[in-house]
């Protein structure tokens, strides 16, 4: 009888572990295919600097096409009619007005000229109440008119008009315009929600003139800009040596100072001599050495814009977590990452956003409980093993870092464009402008994108090479753009 217990206790024992080894089994073909995904995911992405060098130097060839002929390249390269930058000269009061979504900001500035610089400033944020963005062309810009007149009638008197000076104001306008002027641009078309088809193909500022008028404001457009140039012009205020500004956050795009000469497509429109701004819209910029995966392939098929904006999918803060998304997702169907279900959220086109996306990469703790708490927030996984969210951490560093290697590839391009990385004997300094919540809070992001700019140029070149974060450039900008474009610019300099 002890016999046939002890060989029953056996023979349990040895399906036990029979069990045991088999699951083990499972748990190491399951890990197995998800380590596979992420060893593919980091194959296409790989950013040697090599494939970097290329996608520099395609998009220093790209700004050439663009600046020789109109559509001759992806890049649009269009010319901002911005020839004057700020100085640091400029005084008196302006105000900006910045639309660029469902919130418009506006603002005036104090300037003191080289002793006073920025006296003082005061903004405010308004929403757009949703009507107005389906409605009539009128009404909207009635809107807008109203709510600056109310913050003009607000200027306290620490604010001085110089007598018999009419204010003025530089429009940041962050939607598609086609640039006549420095003070006018005729509308594209709408996006970012707006839907006003009667206000296409209309000049921009003659809308908000006479919206104005209509509220009975003594106000001229001075400026028309987008954010991209503003982020130059309150660079260029702060440091002389800016020579460039990017935006890197929710969309991405570059302006730059480039030679009026040195644009063939409008020599009979610009001065011969002379500087002019370039605003290249350089998320439309494609190359055959730019690193795709299937995941970047699938998205662009299924964006409202398939084949257009390649590269600012691959590096703006719109896209980064909804590649992640794609990753986890095919993790979770092929290799059950978070258990034998596929979270139904996970299946939710951009659940996971940039920002999620950065408190997961930036997670020091031994336990990686920010993962977890972001992961059962966003996707509704009770718990998860310290291995899924180091595999979700992996796919964050992978897709994060491939951006910013591109987004320093990006900066290359203009610089070679520029002929200023190359070393110069009299170690001249060459800034260039950053603004976006993509660089200024996702830190491992941003030390990427300086740390391969860095490797890419070499010790020599890099050490005259400083990138500068410049907030608020599309409010502060099209302030300082309105002094450097003021109608009394020519009398003051007499």
């Amino acid at each position: 009888m002890r016999k046939a217990a002890a060989a029953a206790v056996a023979a349990a024992a040895a399906v036990g572990v029979a069990l045991l080894v088999r699951r083990q089994l499972r748990e190491a073909k399951r890990w197995g295919r998800a380590d596979a995904v992420l060893r593919e995911l980091e194959e296409r992405c790989a950013a040697p600097r090599a494939r970097l060098r290329q996608v520099a130097d395609a998009m220093a060839v790209e700004m050439h096409a663009g600046l020789a002929s109109e559509g001759g390249s992806k890049l649009k390269m269009i010319i901002s009619y911005v020839d004057a930058l700020p100085s640091g000269e400029e005084k008196g009061v302006f105000y900006a007005l910045d639309l660029g979504g469902t919130n418009f900001r506006v603002l005036r500035v104090q300037l003191g000229g080289k002793e006073g610089r920025v006296i003082k400033q005061e903004h405010d944020e308004i929403s757009i109440p949703p009507h107005l963005m389906t409605g009539g062309s009128n009404e909207l810009f009635d809107f807008i008119a109203s709510s600056l007149a109310k913050f003009v009638a607000s200027e306290g008197e620490d604010f001085h008009l110089a007598e018999g000076r009419q204010r003025e104001l530089g429009f940041t306008f962050s939607f598609p315009v086609k640039q006549t002027s420095i003070a006018s641009g005729t509308l594209i078309n709408w996006t970012k929600g707006f839907s006003i088809d009667e206000t296409v193909g209309e000049d921009v500022v003659t809308e908000l003139t006479k919206a104005l008028e209509r509220q009975g404001l003594d106000m001229k457009v001075t400026a028309l800009i987008n954010d991209t140039i503003g982020t130059l012009a309150g660079g260029r205020y702060d440091d002389n040596d800016v020579i460039a500004a990017v935006i890197l956050g929710t969309g991405t795009n570059a302006a730059y100072v480039e030679r009026a000469n040195a644009i063939p497509k409008w020599h009979d429109l610009l001065p011969k001599s002379g500087d002019m701004v370039i605003n290249m819209e350089w998320g439309n910029f494609r190359s055959s050495h730019l690193p795709l995966t299937e995941f970047d392939q699938a998205l662009d098929a299924e964006s409202l814009n398939p084949g257009e904006q390649v590269y600012e999918k691959l590096i703006s803060g719109m896209y980064l977590g909804e590649i992640v998304r794609r990753v986890l997702l095919k993790m979770a169907e092929e290799a059950s990452l978070f258990g034998d279900e596929v979270p139904p959220k996970l299946k939710i086109p951009f659940i996971i956003r940039t920002p999620y996306m950065s408190m997961m990469h930036c997670d020091r703790s031994p336990d990686l409980r920010t993962v977890g708490a972001k992961l059962k927030d966003i996707l509704g996984v009770q718990s998860t093993s310290l291995k899924t969210r180091r595999l979700v951490v992996d796919v964050c560093d992978i897709v994060a870092k491939r951006a910013a290697c591109l987004a320093a590839a990006g900066i290359h391009g203009i610089l070679k464009k520029l002929g200023r990385d190359v070393p110069n004997t009299d170690k001249q300094r060459t800034v260039i402008a950053v603004d976006g919540g993509l660089y200024e809070h996702y830190t491992i992001f941003a030390e990427c994108v300086e740390s391969t700019l860095r490797d890419m140029l070499g010790e020599e070149v890099s050490s005259t090479i400083v990138i500068k974060l410049a907030k608020d450039g599309s409010g502060i900008g099209a302030a300082l753009l309105a002094a450097a474009h003021s109608q009394y610019r020519e009398a003051e300099e007499l």
